[in-house]
């Protein structure tokens, strides 16, 4: 026998599956974005963040690329992607062979624990990618 409040409960959780799939599109799409739809491999790159955020508001993040930063190869770009939060595109930012060292410090916001992907564009086209999980204590986005 089903009771008002099992079919209540049972309603309830409807959304949920439609949600976590139209989440998992818009990172799909933050990463299309910067990638133009090419595949990055693994490696290559560090992407260091605390593994507990306390605050969500301000989240340190350093990406380190391996490379020479020569006129002849160089990192152009560097991007970072959260999966859970509202938009997961969270920033980019672009370098040229005058950089000494391919590294960027900055502050980010995260609304939940979430893997974050940091993706560098090298000047001959390849891609690398790393991933790093974070828990988050108190959320930094508002939805």
């Amino acid at each position: 026998m089903t009771t008002r409040r099992t079919f209540i409960g049972f309603i309830a959780l409807l959304p949920l599956p439609w949600q976590a799939v139209a989440a998992d599109d818009d990172v799909a799409a933050a990463i299309r974005e910067a990638t133009g739809g090419r595949e990055p491999v693994d490696g290559g790159i560090t992407l260091t963040l605390p593994a507990r955020a306390e605050n969500g508001g301000q989240v340190p993040v350093t990406v380190a690329v391996e490379s020479p930063q020569t006129e002849a190869l160089f990192v152009t770009a560097i991007h970072l992607v959260a999966t859970r939060n509202p938009t997961p595109g969270i920033a980019s930012f672009a370098l040229t062979p005058a950089v000494a060292r391919a590294e960027v410090t900055t502050r980010i916001r995260l609304a939940e624990d979430q893997q974050v992907i940091a993706i560098a564009e090298l000047s001959d086209g390849t891609l690398r990618r790393a991933v790093a999980a974070a828990r988050v204590t108190v959320g930094g986005c508002i939805s």
